[in-house]
């Protein structure tokens, strides 16, 4: 193991706590308030003092530590901390932690808190890794990942449709963007040869002349806008605020809606300086900041009234960066870190009002100050911070934000807008924060409220307090506290192009200060002249932009895209099988006849011959026969119909073993034997087919000619394939790569059995990936069958159990069943021996599987059979109170058990699911061979054994279920019955 310095370690340890948090949050009861909070709260804080101690280490080099993660490809997980990264990551951790206790007080008791902050600690972690990542792809990967936990976060109160649609709508734009930024990140990859941040920030002017540039710059800039709600992306945002308030506080204060902003002042060394960037991020800049601006003086609910301010001020920060000044990125950052702390504790005390007094419409509420002076005093603060108002953070950064609007003005048309509407904003900001603070705590006491207002318990209202003593020590003291940190972010950026900047509080008498003064003085007026109107409007929405409804405009897009898709599968798909499989054989023998036809292909070419086995191909012939025979008994007669498939298969595991492959054989015949009973078992719940039911001539033709077209698409398809067969074995071998398999499976892995190693070792990453589909499919099969009813004719019993059940009831002392149950009776007694057998076989193949044939998967399926017998011998309620399979939890266990073992390279400086062996050598069995595969292994069996399972027991359940009829039935019954 490479050594790693102090620092590296830290900053590993706080990127990885957050989602070993999570993790244990996920096994908390729903009723562990206490213990999630505490949780939470201690990974915040711990991971808090990491990146905190790391600020000395910051200075002209980055803290940089990594792994391969894909090296073949040049990619590598690396965590890379500079000024800029330490900055966010505070950011991200300083207001998590006081969210964490705010939210400890806000969420009642009945509510699943646990698994809320299970959701927060992963959406923490996947934000470190956004601005800790020192890869594009890498990074990519974290951003996709924040898109889908803030869809579970804002969707938290799932039983809330506006929660629904919300989260939905920020999952759909936000993953849309980040498959653009995927696209974008590969683009300026291929451009610099690297996907290494390092590389790509020292590679700008390659870039900015690149003829790829623009896609590269469209494509992320389309990730980084829809993130950070840009108009016309803006939309998600105000209905992401039906979360839970501390969510709002958290996510659209200082993390999620900062992930755009900071990969563009990330990149801005290497993207910005070019007409395309000047225009499309000034431009929505300008645009997203009037329309939120505009649009947050009209709101009547107090989050919508801070959503669409939050767009405004995200709008301002993108405009700044799109000024191609290096004055305006240090202005952006600064206003970063401002627009953070006062917008948290905006959020937060909106959250303590409608916590306190049960709504949030500024309509019913008045006259706090009397019932809340705490609160009102904490919230005003905030609120003149977001208007600009001296001596807090917020004028400060404005002022930078005029100044620059002022330097920048010149003959370029939106360079002449600039300082007009910087400052007509500044005013509309004064406008909104103006109306808030006058209609919430002043006027006539508050009446018809759903609770008595009250000041909240004391903790509620801590994080509130530090962030507004925040804001005030910076607007009074800013060289003194948050100076030397913009110092250390901006060097990050900007480098040698560092600017000179000062955030004294007095610049005398200048441009940027009539305008500042106007903007005040101008919302003040303005509230005045119209507050009434504003009060009074009925929509809550803004004039002029009544027609421009964002969640209007993106339902019929969605369902536009619905209908689009359905016209397209009405057109081109079907619902029956057959016609997609026609397609789907008749492209693959065009394909395959076009590439010989091509190259050339000669099957005729004489080759090398080998000796002719009659055995061997008496045994094919048997198996073309259970073919053939299935293939025409699968319409009326499917017993027999399954019993030829299996012999087919049967012939393929003879076959693996003829040819000297028993790895292969053992794993067929057992996947034979799993498969064969379920399919069985599922044909025991389908309609009957009857063969007496007449059919129209016409069918009957009609019938007659799709199944000799079938027949010929088939007889094509399998000459072609056997053609191609002999082709290739009578042709002497390629010299690929299996050879090098077979030499190395045991030096480099520690195996002699080379196809086990293959899975788990040589190819682990393509064998997770399987398992997962494995899983995937077991859930969907389980999911299907919960709402499956078993057709009413297939719940007729057997004859032969018909006729038991008249033998007990003609004879005294014997009720229907006992003849049943004695028929079953050897076998059940004979299958419960065998279980503890078939699992120490199971146990038994897997551990021999490096070395002998067997290995995970085998051992899985050995350990199906187990359960299958139990099942089908003593029936599903005999097994399950018993035995308590829990088959969704194996498939969990075994996912995590195989992706732990595969991130347990990364703790010896490997790449992942790189396998690590040496030998043992215990007192009594002596020299053992012990391998890290096996561990793999292990999650495959796990995860297999559930897969099956489940499906298992979704079959064995229909036994126990009514006919969709008869559950109608039994419920008009119930009905009727008087209560």
């Amino acid at each position: 193991m490479p050594s790693a310095s102090t620092p590296q370690l830290l900053v590993a340890l706080a990127a990885i706590l957050p989602f070993l948090g999570s993790l244990v949050a996920v096994c908390l009861p729903g009723s562990a308030r206490n213990a999630a909070a505490a949780l939470a709260g201690g990974v915040m804080l711990v991971s808090l003092a990491c990146i905190a101690s790391l600020y000395p280490f910051i200075g002209d080099a980055p803290v940089t530590v990594g792994v391969d993660w894909l090296p073949t490809l040049g990619v590598r997980l690396i965590l890379r901390l500079d000024g800029l990264a330490w900055l966010f990551a505070m950011l991200v951790l300083g207001i998590g932690a006081l969210v964490v206790l705010y939210a400890r007080y806000y969420m009642a008791a009945a509510d699943p808190v646990p698994r809320l902050f299970c959701y927060f600690l992963a959406f923490v972690g996947a934000m470190l890794g956004i601005v800790l990542s020192g890869n594009l792809i890498q990074l990519v990967v974290f951003w996709e990942l924040t898109s889908v936990v803030s869809f579970l976060l804002i969707g938290y109160w799932s039983d809330n449709a506006s929660a629904r649609d919300g989260a939905r709508m920020a999952l759909t734009v936000t993953a849309a963007g980040g498959l653009c930024l995927l696209v974008g990140m590969i683009l300026i990859g291929r451009i610099v040869g690297s996907y290494d941040l390092d590389t790509v920030l020292a590679s700008g002017d390659a870039i900015r002349n690149s003829p790829l540039y623009l896609p590269a710059l469209v494509l992320v800039l389309a990730g980084a806008l829809t993130k950070s709600a840009q108009f016309p992306f803006h939309i998600w945002l105000p209905r992401a605020m039906a979360a839970p308030t501390p969510i709002s506080a958290y996510l659209h204060s200082a993390t999620m809606v900062k992930a755009g902003i900071f990969l563009m002042i990330r990149l801005w060394p290497v993207l910005a300086g070019t007409e395309a960037w000047y225009w499309i991020v000034g431009g929505l800049g300008m645009a997203t900041m009037l329309v939120g601006a505009w649009s947050a003086i009209f709101q009547h609910d107090l989050k919508g009234l801070l959503a669409y301010s939050t767009i405004s001020h995200l709008g301002l920060i993108t405009l700044l960066l799109g000024l191609d000044s290096p004055l305006a990125v240090v202005a952006a950052i600064f206003h970063v870190v401002n627009h953070a702390t006062f917008k948290a504790s905006l959020f937060m005390a909106a959250g303590i009002i409608d916590h306190e007094t049960g709504t949030r419409d500024m309509r019913r509420l008045s006259g706090l100050w009397r019932a809340m002076p705490y609160t009102a005093t904490l919230a005003m603060v905030a609120a003149a911070a977001m208007a600009g108002v001296p001596l807090l953070n917020g004028f400060l950064s404005k002022e930078m934000f005029l100044s620059e609007a002022v330097d920048n003005a010149g003959d370029h048309p939106l360079h002449l807008a600039l300082p007009v509407l910087a400052t007509v904003a500044s005013a509309f900001t004064m406008l909104y924060s103006l109306r808030f603070i006058r209609q919430t705590f002043f006027g006539p006491p508050p009446h018809d409220l759903p609770h008595a207002p009250h000041e909240p318990v004391r903790w509620m209202r801590i994080p509130i307090e530090a962030l507004v003593l925040t804001c005030i020590a910076i607007g009074l003291v800013p060289n003194l506290t948050i100076g030397p940190v913009l110092a250390g972010a901006v060097r990050a950026v900007l480098g040698e192009r560092t600017p000179d900047y000062s955030l004294a509080i007095w610049h005398g008498f200048n441009a940027p200060l009539a305008m500042s003064v106007a903007a005040l003085v101008g919302g003040v007026v303005l509230y005045l002249v119209f507050g009434k109107r504003i009060n009074t409007n009925p929509r809550g929405g803004p004039w002029l932009m009544d027609r421009l409804d964002g969640g209007w405009l993106f339902e019929k897009s969605m369902t536009g895209l619905v209908r689009g898709a359905r016209w397209c599968e009405g057109k081109l798909g079907t619902e029956r099988l057959q016609p997609q499989l026609r397609i789907l054989f008749l492209t693959a023998l065009t394909v395959a006849l076009a590439a010989g036809a091509a190259r050339g292909l000669d099957l005729t070419a004489p080759g090398r011959i080998t000796q002719f086995d009659p055995a061997f191909a008496l045994m094919w012939l048997v198996g073309a026969a259970c073919a053939i025979g299935a293939a025409e008994r699968a319409k009326y007669h499917r017993l027999s119909a399954a019993i030829f498939v299996g012999g087919a298969g049967l012939v393929s595991s003879l076959t693996f073993l003829w040819l000297s492959a028993p790895d292969l054989a053992v794993t067929q015949i057992l996947v034979e034997i799993v498969t064969t009973v379920m399919l069985l078992l599922g044909l025991r719940w389908l309609p009957k087919r009857d063969a007496a039911i007449p059919v129209p001539a016409s069918e009957e033709a009609r019938g007659k000619r799709r199944r000799l077209i079938d027949l010929c698409i088939a007889g094509l398809v399998g000459f072609g394939l056997a053609g191609l067969a002999y082709a290739v074995m009578t042709r002497p071998a390629v010299d690929g790569i299996s050879r090098w398999f077979v030499e190395e499976a045991y030096p480099q892995a520690g195996g002699r059995n080379v196809v086990n190693v293959l899975l788990v070792d040589f190819r682990a990453f393509d064998t997770l990936g399987e398992i997962c589909v494995l899983g995937v499919v077991g859930l969907t099969v389980f999911a299907l069958l919960r709402r499956f009813r078993p057709a009413p004719d297939s719940l007729e019993r057997p004859a032969q159990q018909v006729r038991y059940d008249a033998y007990d009831h003609a004879r005294e002392g014997r009720e229907p069943g006992h003849t049943t149950a004695d028929a079953l009776l050897v076998p059940k007694v004979v299958t419960t021996w065998l279980f503890p057998f078939i699992v120490l076989l199971a146990l038994h193949l897997f551990l021999r599987g490096h070395d002998l044939p067997g290995g995970g998967f085998a051992a899985g399926i050995a350990m199906t059979v187990a359960f299958m017998l139990q099942y089908m011998t003593n029936g599903a309620q005999w097994v399950e109170e018993r035995l308590r399979i829990q088959p969704i939890s194996w498939i969990g266990a075994g996912m995590l058990i195989a992706a732990l073992a595969g991130a347990g390279s990364w703790l010896f400086g490997r790449p992942y699911l790189t396998a690590f062996f040496t030998y043992w050598e215990p007192p009594v069995l002596g020299k053992v061979p012990v391998a890290s595969a096996l561990v793999f292994d292990l999650g495959i069996m796990v995860l297999v054994v559930g897969a099956s399972a489940l499906m298992l027991v979704a079959l064995a359940h229909q036994s126990l279920r009514r006919t969709r009829a008869a559950e109608a039935e039994a419920e008009a019954k119930a009905e009727k019955e008087p209560a």
